[in-house]
């Protein structure tokens, strides 16, 4: 899933002129004690980052609206002044938020540090970018989290690694809810209107009709290949899956029809966001939509 590489030559000299006056970052300090400075260019890792930075760490999250297509993202001048006073940007990587290392090609720095979820994560999927939608990559993520933040901020290390067990520890709901979705409705059908919940789908042992070329497209912004529309519809039509599993962040007048179809032939629609909903953590994000798919497979 790509995001737009609308970074304007104007919007980059525009930043260069404004981060000269700027100068490097560095950590602040507050009450004695050292807060690092952190831009994640998804509120997902930037929920992650607080909950093992806690009061060590200032946090800037650049994509946080679950209301908005990401891909329709566009930065501005001052997206990139956070960025470029920041001590440890994290974007996800492998063209998902590219528009981030334009930004940064404009701030260079020696003393900042990068961490890019895609490289760290342990499980990849082909063509699939949303690494973060596995709980196994969301722990890998983590660690190496704790580790940039140990480096920026020796003192509190100790507070880090306490903080990193804790979130690792808090994972563990989350996959007894997998095993138990896998342990009741292994080869249920279902379908997706894309990629993004493949990385869940595969250990529920869901069983994914709907044509990966089709998902592919709709999660690149593209059209997706007629006879794919035409074998998806079918599966709704015919009652071939149980449930739909639907991106609310990703919608083209393809998906609306899947879903108006879903609806009118009574096939259960489990919504999934790419970013997190206001007022959630990485953990409470997961299990809610977790616990919506498993009614929604027993109905």
């Amino acid at each position: 899933m790509l995001v737009s590489r609308r970074v304007s030559l104007l919007f980059i000299s525009a930043l260069l002129c404004l981060l000269s006056a700027c100068g490097s970052a560095s950590l602040a300090s507050n009450g004695g004690s050292h807060v690092v400075k952190v831009v994640a260019a998804e509120n997902f890792y930037g929920d992650i980052v607080k909950q093992l930075g806690g009061s060590h760490v200032a946090v800037t999250s650049i994509l946080s609206d679950p209301n908005v297509d990401p891909h329709e993202y566009q930065s501005n001048v001052q997206t990139g002044i956070t960025v470029g006073k920041a001590d440890l940007v994290i974007e996800n990587g492998n063209g998902y938020d590219d528009w981030m290392d334009k930004i940064l090609s404009a701030a260079p720095s020696s003393t900042r540090l990068l961490l890019k979820g895609y490289d760290t994560a342990t499980t990849h999927l082909s063509e699939n970018e949303h690494v973060w939608y596995s709980f196994a990559n969301a722990a890998a993520i983590a660690q190496a989290i704790a580790t940039d933040l140990k480096k920026l901020d020796p003192a509190d290390a100790a507070a880090f690694e306490n903080n990193l067990q804790t979130f690792k520890q808090s994972l563990q709901p989350l996959q007894q809810k997998i095993a138990a979705i896998n342990a009741k409705y292994h080869g249920t059908p279902v379908g997706l209107t894309e990629t993004i919940y493949l990385y869940q789908a595969q250990p529920e042992g869901l069983n994914v009709l709907t044509p990966f070329a089709f998902e592919k497209a709709i999660a690149e912004g593209n059209d997706p290949p007629a006879d794919t529309v035409i074998t998806t519809t079918d599966q709704i039509t015919n009652g071939q899956i149980k449930v739909l599993i639907y991106n609310a962040q990703t919608v083209t007048p393809v998906t609306t029809n899947l879903e108006n179809l879903a609806r009118a032939k009574h096939i259960p629609i489990v919504p999934v966001t790419e970013t997190m909903p206001t007022n959630k953590t990485y953990q409470t994000w997961m299990m809610d939509q977790l616990t919506v798919l498993q009614t929604a497979l027993g109905g």
